[in-house]
């Protein structure tokens, strides 16, 4: 790993901090993130600035000088504006102290060191100086290249004293170590610091929940994240983030038979989901349908989504509540996704996540997630293919790939068998489909339709006689078209007695 660093400040902006800095009689130096992924070779278009001075001042000289607008957050201290596709955030070198029962600091001006020293982990604690005098010089206090060379996250301070001061930064150190771990490289928390997160953990009572899930969706739209929910086991923080997903741990033996252990399964379906979606981003074939304007717009998916890996994260979470050993048929979870759908809401509701349609999405994919498979017995036949469908929508491409993640298996032969039953629901959904429009279908006959032909008011009546067209369209027994289902919502009508109006 190159620990020089000629060649990572080449960008103009940096120039045009160096000298405004100067200008002003400020030392500036490139802090944090930036400077760590450089060494690792990692693309990033964020750049923490801090100022042994007014970061704020700084910021809105560098505005003036490259005409772009700067957002001030006077409460935090900072500033931000953006340059030729980089976002640069200014902040004043700054030192800081805690109570106990808060993790807002108490702040005070401070030098470079105070604040490389209040910085949570020493890859995060490396700064380049800015300083005409020995521009690009790497000021390193805390050996954070060593430990960047060694794949280790660890803290400044004595940890104890870093997680007690802000309990966020336990969840932070497992997000680092699940984001910058490869193939090629895996990162590791220090033993001495994973010891004193399991002694913190009750310093998570203080977190709002908003913070934590913040933390978890960096993780979970990582390459990996199993890694890190296996950290968030081993530290005992899982109980305080996501108490349902540790119950799935354990097996339970009866008359010699055990079940499948959950959570481990739920972790290889998590990653499988991970691994599966970026191949399907890198070949553009996946989409997402957004509403601009009031009109629904298709667009090819370029980032992971995020609410596809809460759903598979949460895809079994009701498994514990609906096991049932069977002496004929072994150990059963009948109902589990119908439980689960029922439990989203308010999961979502404890985690202060959102109760819209991106939760309605999760509690969708859990709700059917064993449909794909379940269609297959000896043909798939078309009926069942247009319900499911019907009943996915413009999901339907992330709610098959989420059941072809779910196909986990120590049996070679069962993992085959499924996923050959798995091409064949792919195939039909794609003849299907093409045949009859189905993923987003409007029912050809309306209310209003049916109250002018027939001259009544709303009434259940004409609900089921919609519910009787659409049931038929899904079920092939008339065209998806309005004059067929005019003919046969008035066949309908007249069984009922009821007939159109002169």
């Amino acid at each position: 790993m190159p620990t020089i660093t000629q060649g990572f400040l080449d960008h103009r902006i940096f120039e045009i901090v160096s000298e405004v800095a100067a200008e002003k009689g400020v030392r500036a130096f490139v802090i944090g993130g930036y400077v760590r992924d450089c060494f690792l070779g990692r693309p990033s278009k964020d750049i923490d600035i801090v100022v042994e001075g007014s970061g704020i001042e700084l910021a809105e000289a560098v505005g003036e000088r490259v005409h772009s607008n700067v957002s001030v957050f006077k409460n935090f201290g900072t500033a931000m504006l953006r340059y030729k596709g980089i976002e640069v955030e200014f902040v004043g070198a700054r030192k800081e102290s805690y109570s106990r029962d808060s993790r807002k600091p108490v702040v005070e001006d401070g030098t470079l060191e105070d604040d490389q020293l209040r910085r949570d982990f020493t890859i995060n604690a490396m700064a380049f100086s800015l300083q005409k005098e020995d521009f690009g010089a790497l000021v390193d206090p805390f050996g954070g290249i060593r430990d960047l060379a060694a794949g280790i996250i660890r803290t400044p301070l004595d940890p104890d004293t870093t997680y007690s001061d802000d309990p966020l930064r336990m969840v932070r150190a497992i997000r680092f170590a699940t984001k910058l771990s490869t193939e090629q490289q895996q990162f590791t928390i220090v033993p001495e610091s994973l010891e004193s997160i399991r002694r913190m953990r009750q310093r998570m009572e203080i977190l709002s929940k908003e913070r934590i899930v913040e933390e978890l969706n960096k993780i979970l739209v990582t390459s990996k994240p199993s890694i890190g929910f296996r950290l968030l086991d081993e530290t005992g923080l899982l109980e305080y983030v996501l108490p349902q997903l540790a119950k799935l741990k354990g097996v339970e033996t009866v008359e010699g038979k055990g079940h499948k252990e959950n959570f481990s399964h739920t972790l290889e379906v998590l990653d499988n989901v991970a691994v599966a979606e970026m191949e399907a981003i890198a070949e553009g074939t996946l989409r997402d349908f957004v509403f601009e304007d009031g009109v629904e717009v298709e667009k090819i998916r370029t980032e992971p989504n995020v609410w596809l890996r809460w759903a598979a994260l949460l895809h079994d979470i009701a498994k514990p509540a609906t096991k049932r050993y069977d002496p004929a048929l072994g150990w059963t979870f009948h109902g589990h996704e119908v439980v689960g759908s029922r439990w989203i809401p308010k999961i979502f509701k404890s985690l202060k996540m959102p109760l819209n349609e991106k939760m309605k999405y999760v509690q969708k994919l859990v709700a059917l997630h064993l449909r794909p498979i379940a269609l297959v017995t000896e043909e798939v036949t078309d009926s069942a293919v247009r319900r499911l469908l019907f009943d996915a929508g413009n999901d339907i491409d992330d709610l098959m790939l989420l059941c072809n993640a779910d196909i986990t298996s120590k049996n070679p032969r069962k993992v085959a068998r499924l996923r050959a039953n798995f091409e064949l629901v792919k195939a039909k959904l794609v003849e299907v489909e093409a045949k009859d429009a189905i993923r987003n279908f409007k029912n050809p006959i309306t209310g209003d339709y049916v109250m002018q032909l027939f001259g009544i008011e709303p009434c259940n009546t004409i609900g089921q006689l919609k519910e009787a067209v659409k049931n038929a369209i899904l079920d092939g027994e008339i065209e998806n078209t309005f004059e067929a289902a005019d003919v046969y919502m008035r066949a309908k009508a007249a069984e009922i007695g009821l007939f159109p109006v002169s």
